[in-house]
């Protein structure tokens, strides 16, 4: 059923951070709404997939081994597969992810912010 998803409504249901919350699927891929402070991403590669970034609030750091790209509010930016790359927050950053289901959010690399799933917000 189609419906009218506020983001900052979505933002106010939690505070952890690292930890991606379900908020829309649209064609095999999740809409994910997450929230980012502190350098805790490890470089990692998604080997099969596509990560776009696009911040909400906030300036984050997208390093990828030949160059960085710094992103403000309303930007966003796409790392292209089997691209190695980490994430870093300039200080306390909200981010919408679109991603395909089933992605682990640090590819194949364990650390102490990798979840199995991701949570689906009760909207």
């Amino acid at each position: 059923m189609a419906k009218v998803v506020n983001i900052e409504k979505c933002f106010q249901m939690f505070e952890d951070t690292f930890s991606p919350k379900i908020v829309g699927d649209l064609n095999g891929q999740h809409v994910k709404v997450v929230r980012l402070e502190g350098d805790k991403v490890p470089w990692h590669t998604h080997e099969k997939e596509d990560e776009m970034f696009f911040v909400v609030d906030g300036t984050l750091d997208i390093h990828e081994k030949d160059k960085n790209v710094t992103l403000q509010s309303g930007e966003f930016y796409i790392v292209r597969r089997g691209i190695e790359h980490k994430v870093v927050p300039q200080g306390h950053v909200k981010l919408i992810l679109f991603e395909p289901e089933g992605i682990s959010h640090t590819g194949r690399v364990k650390a102490e912010i990798t979840e199995k799933n991701s949570e689906r917000l009760k909207l």
